[in-house]
């Protein structure tokens, strides 16, 4: 079974520190295969953190690595600020996990999974089966048979499986995986509120524009290396600019800018122009496309900064990359 539910004994005496999960060049190989490559991660507690990529990039074997279901060749790691697997059994008390999917018996209802998964821990644990079966929005559908269950519910239902510990920090495997966009929803839902009660939740997913309207922060990992990462407005305010203007005379406006440092990306469109700005351009720009428009005679009816979604900032670091290999 991949929901991992893991012992609480060892829950005092523990080290505090501003990361939920730091490495430094983790490496693990398998043969002349590099899935995870020199990777220094520093996932901060108290939010959502998407490790994004596509797939084949190395996410799992990442979360494996750092859950002790397979050995690193190289580096060191740690969970919640205990040195793994120097001090594994305390930091995992402390983590909820679920690795690929979620997998239950079929022919058991969601709550007697729960009870088997709580017997073997400690009594804590039998008493959170309402709760967190409650806490996941599934407490009406606990009775039914796992086989009856949709996907979305089987993801929610392997959540609760993790909240039986009351873990601090969460690593989720591509949790938005198969769901469709209601399932999504709910699950992008009860991240969030999984993070307000000051919990961590680290997600792998190559869904990007899910993850953006979910995660504070991710790390871009591609051929089992991270090649960016930290807050997501912080990324994104590096990226290349994109400045929509609507405007009386579209041609000529082109013209007016095409002989300014502003005018090397100009797309004429029927009502006006849709220009896109190197990295690191300052909004004092759109000003001046403004300024230099309506001192050449040009009405503009409307100027608007384009907000760069996460997917295409990736594309653009990536395609970079791409060049400069």
């Amino acid at each position: 079974m991949s929901v991992m539910t893991l012992d609480e004994s060892s829950r005092t005496n523990h080290s505090d520190g501003p990361w939920a999960v730091e490495t430094h060049g983790l490496t693990k190989r398998f043969g002349d295969n590099v899935a995870v490559n020199d990777v220094e991660l520093l996932v901060p507690r108290g939010c959502a953190f998407g490790y994004l990529g596509p797939n084949g990039a190395g996410k799992t074997t990442l979360i494996r690595v750092l859950l002790g279901l397979t050995r690193a060749d190289a580096g060191t790691m740690s969970l919640l600020g205990y040195s793994v697997p120097r001090r594994r059994d305390q930091a995992l008390a402390r983590v909820g996990a679920i690795v690929d999917e979620p997998r239950f018996h079929g022919h058991l209802t969601g709550r007697q999974n729960l009870q088997i998964l709580a017997a073997a821990r400690e009594r804590a644990a039998r008493e959170r089966i309402d709760a967190s079966l409650e806490r996941v929005g599934m407490a009406h559908r606990a009775n039914d048979r796992v086989s009856k269950y949709s996907m979305g519910m089987r993801q929610r239902l392997g959540v609760a499986a993790c909240l039986l510990g009351d873990p601090q920090l969460l690593i989720l495997d591509e949790p938005m995986n198969g769901l469709d966009p209601a399932g999504m929803h709910e699950m992008r839902d009860m991240i969030l509120s999984l993070v307000a009660e000051g919990r961590t939740v680290m997600l792998s997913s190559h869904l990007l524009d899910e993850v953006e309207r979910t995660c504070d922060a991710v790390a871009i990992v591609d051929h089992g290396k991270v090649i960016r990462q930290g807050p997501i407005a912080e990324l994104l305010a590096g990226a290349a600019m994109q400045v929509e203007v609507g405007c009386s005379s579209p041609e000529r406006a082109r013209s007016i800018l095409a002989d300014t440092p502003l005018g090397a990306n100009i797309d004429v469109e029927t009502s006006g122009l849709s220009i896109h700005l190197a990295a690191g351009t300052g909004r004092d720009a759109i000003a001046e496309i403004n300024r230099r428009l309506v001192e050449s005679g040009i009405e503009v009816y409307r100027l608007q900064e384009i907000q760069v979604s996460l997917e295409s900032w990736f594309l653009e670091v990536t395609s970079r990359l791409g060049d400069t290999a």
